[in-house]
């Protein structure tokens, strides 16, 4: 039995509210259960100096826990004076994946920068803030259209996160931090609308863990991710199109 009660196949309340900052180009609230992330989408004139004259734009990342987005207090990384490692890794993930799903040289020599603030933390923060900044850029995009800058969405498709982990030698999908925090091995799957895969993280915390239960993870990761990717569709349908 899962300390949330769900099936061993059941993913987390998921909810997607988009365009709540009225600022930003593109935004979207991701809940995966009680894990909430704001992604917001910045568009800007710029790219680094690498792609500087060459016509293409980029994508990239930014990523961070607010103080109380735990049990107790963490202090900001702005107030150590730098990232941590997990941090960098997670917002590089974040940018290599909508990255993945975005023709770079179909926007001009702009930047979108993708902010991921996790306000409240209760396991799988960076797959929450993949499938949400896809929604983020989706919508940036789309205000490019709307105002004459670009012709069309230059995402080829959509793109989605879910963690899958062995709780109890029992192949689990979308751990919570109590699963987590216990899980023997977990592993976090990225993966497109078209089933493609963009990357795989697994670790065995314990004892290894063999080719068949890894095939158990990834056949409950194709299952959560295609349904994460109905509801981006779902509400880009009702929101957007």
């Amino acid at each position: 039995m899962r300390p949330s009660g769900r099936n061993q196949d059941q993913l987390r309340e998921i909810k997607f509210e988009i365009n709540v900052n009225k600022h930003a180009e593109g935004s979207c609230l991701a809940c995966f259960g009680e894990t909430h992330v704001l992604c917001t989408a910045s568009v800007e004139d710029r790219v680094p100096p690498f792609l500087r004259n060459t016509g293409r734009g980029w994508v990239t990342a930014e990523y961070g826990m607010l103080p109380r987005s735990t049990g107790s207090r963490i202090s900001r990384e702005a107030a150590r004076g730098k990232q941590g490692g997990r941090t960098h890794e997670i917002q590089r993930l974040i940018g290599r994946s909508i990255r993945a799903v975005t023709d770079l040289s179909a926007f001009g020599e702009r930047q979108i920068t993708i902010d991921c603030d996790v306000i409240q933390a209760d396991g799988g923060t960076r797959t929450a803030a993949i499938s949400g900044s896809y929604l983020a850029i989706h919508l940036a995009f789309q205000n490019l259209v709307s105002n004459s800058i670009i012709d069309s969405v230059p995402i080829s498709s959509e793109v989605a996160a879910v963690s899958c982990g062995l709780y109890k030698n029992q192949a689990i999908l979308d751990l919570d931090y109590a699963e987590d925090s216990k899980a023997e091995a977990d592993a976090n799957f990225v993966m497109t609308g078209k089933g493609e895969i963009v990357e795989i993280q697994g670790t065995a915390e314990s004892s290894p863990f063999s080719k068949e239960q890894f095939s158990q993870l990834f056949s409950l990761a194709e299952s959560g991710i295609s349904s994460l990717i109905d509801q981006q569709r779902l509400i880009l349908a009702k929101g957007v199109l």
